[in-house]
């Protein structure tokens, strides 16, 4: 049996880890959230039921109480983080401080573990948005591309630098590790400060005929839907030719620009109706291309992306149909 914690486990990709996890009844899954930003949701009340997992609302900043947890664990899922633009924006040293110090505390915590065979640290994309500002990026972009800093008084780089110095920190901890970073990674329970769902509720509260504003339509991204972003993690953590590596986690297949994207949901949400203006926002802070290149995790595990980007948007709406635009629950920001 194997003895999993998931830290930030009741937040976006946390909950979904947790969930694939746990149907496994050989793994005893432990979450970890202090509900900051995760929610007890009707989702993740059913998965607490669970009689592998157990739930534990604790404060990651609270080493002492981390300790209280035990040393048997054999994997060690670090999820946990202040994450978003708007908080980014708004509270850039809580960005810094906390995101740190909830790393450290889970790295010393993972040290005192007796059987611990992997820990797993889920950085950004977002660490390569100097790079692309000032190195001439490239695209797709591999794992090893050289890092820069943008402006450090800009609020927004509070995030990727508390993700570079919690890679850092993986490199010189004396762990065996795996560093993921997530590239577009969407799904149900994602939370509305995304470009999937904002697009599909701004389509959902408006009256017909409406004008719908689309922000820097010819971006482009590589969304990868969440079933398969966990199928990577899950396999990969356990993979024992792997170790002490940094890999994307994404889809490098289907890049897709976002006015492109938005005649996908347009017509999913039967919605032709709508007039649509587009505005390029240059200053947005927005990366005008994100696609991973996926050659180094296919070498580990050679795996194709399941869920189509149409096939996904489809499941997103139809979930947040139902649950958050009739306002049954609420979700994981």
């Amino acid at each position: 049996m194997n003895k999993i914690l998931v830290l930030g486990g009741a937040g976006f990709i946390g909950y979904h880890l947790a969930n694939s996890l746990s149907k496994d009844i050989h793994n005893e899954i432990h979450i970890l959230d202090s509900l900051t930003r995760g929610v007890k949701d009707i989702l993740f009340n059913e998965l607490i039921k669970k009689p592998n997992i157990k739930f534990y609302e604790i404060n990651l900043m609270d080493r002492n109480v981390l300790d209280e947890l035990g040393t048997s664990y054999n994997y060690i899922y670090n999820l946990a983080a202040i994450v978003g633009v708007k908080h980014v924006l708004e509270k850039p040293y809580n960005v810094l401080t906390e995101n740190f110090l909830m790393t450290y505390n889970s790295i010393e915590f993972a040290k005192k573990q007796k059987n611990l065979y992997r820990y797993i640290f889920s950085s950004t994309s977002e660490v390569n948005i100097g790079s692309l500002q000032y190195l001439n990026l490239q695209f797709p972009t591999p794992e090893d591309f050289p890092l820069a800093l943008t402006n450090l008084a800009n609020p927004r780089t509070s995030y990727m630098l508390s993700k570079i110095y919690g890679e850092t920190l993986c490199h010189h901890s004396g762990l065996d590790y795996i560093i993921f970073r997530p590239h577009n990674v969407y799904g149900p329970r994602m939370g509305l400060s995304h470009v999937i769902p904002e697009i599909m509720m701004k389509i959902s509260n408006l009256s017909k005929n409406s004008e719908i504003e689309i922000v820097n339509p010819d971006h482009k991204r590589s969304f990868c839907y969440i079933s398969d972003a966990v199928k990577m993690m899950i396999n990969l953590s356990s993979n024992k030719a792997l170790n002490k590596e940094t890999l994307n986690l994404g889809n490098q297949n289907e890049e897709i620009a976002i006015k492109d994207l938005v005649d996908i949901i347009i017509e999913i949400a039967n919605r032709k109706d709508l007039i649509i203006k587009y505005n390029d926002i240059e200053s947005s802070g927005s990366p005008k291309r994100r696609v991973p290149k996926m050659d180094k995790l296919n070498k580990y595990f050679n795996y194709q992306p399941e869920i189509s980007i149409r096939e996904g948007c489809e499941k997103i709406f139809n979930w947040y149909t139902r649950y958050i635009f009739s306002n049954q629950t609420k979700s994981a920001n």
